[in-house]
């Protein structure tokens, strides 16, 4: 087992569910400061639609479930396509001194995942297909940053975002999929649910745990957010663009 080399210390966050506004300032705020790395999951207020950083077009009938009411968008600060975010579990992972070479960072970004998975038999693998930027659904394939499962569905859907050195990886863990609002935000059938075998609480426990089992050589304390880090918070999410 490969076992990252980074700082001897860590920060784990504390389960946030908050807006997407709030949730995305909050990982930029992250790969804009941290120095040590940094994992944290959260949930979302309600059906959230969140679009890649380069993400500039996408299909009219988002517009109009936004303002019906049904979601709200949110620019995400990584890459990728639209992911739904509802009846899920999502991840943000920061290293400020990832490898260089991208395929081996998100192997090393993605193991953990792998042997958490596995212990709840699950087993998962990397995806094979390649990045195509025209898919405005992010789970419409699985690129070598995704896990699929044996029968190839997409479980872990991977974003990213390099930003002077640093790496944000982004994931969503598909639990149990809204199949009528994923219908008619793509179009197409939602991923079938997730095994009942994964636990649908506690489930950020037991990630973590095998995080902090494949990253061992760190140091890892649970850190909240402190004050300064919270007005900046505010700020930034009081501002949001798309």
């Amino acid at each position: 087992m490969d076992i990252p080399s980074m700082p001897a210390s860590g920060r784990l966050l504390p389960m946030l569910t908050a807006d997407g506004h709030t949730q995305m300032a909050l990982d930029a705020l992250l790969l804009r400061h941290s120095t040590t790395p940094v994992l944290r999951f959260y949930r979302w207020q309600g059906p959230w639609l969140s679009l890649g950083r380069h993400q500039r077009q996408w299909p009219s009938q988002w517009n109009a479930l936004a303002a019906s009411g049904d979601l709200q968008l949110v620019r995400r600060p990584s890459g990728g396509s639209a992911v739904l975010h509802a009846g899920g579990l999502t991840y943000a992972l920061i290293w400020p001194d990832p490898p260089r070479q991208r395929k081996e960072a998100y192997r090393q970004a993605c193991q953990w995942l792998i042997d958490g998975f596995s212990s709840l038999g699950l087993p998962l693998q990397f995806g094979s297909e390649p990045a195509i930027g025209n898919k405005p659904n992010c789970f419409a394939s699985a690129t070598a940053a995704d896990l699929v499962d044996p029968a190839g569905i997409k479980r872990v859907g991977s974003a990213q975002r390099w930003q002077r050195g640093r790496l944000l990886q982004h994931g969503e863990i598909v639990l149990d999929p809204p199949t009528a609002l994923w219908q008619r935000v793509f179009g197409e059938p939602a991923p079938t649910p997730a095994p009942p075998g994964v636990p649908r609480s506690g489930l950020d426990h037991h990630l973590q745990k095998a995080f902090m089992q494949h990253w061992c050589r760190q140091n890892w304390i649970l850190q909240p957010l402190d004050h300064e880090e919270l007005q900046e918070l505010k700020e930034e999410a009081s501002s949001p663009s798309l």
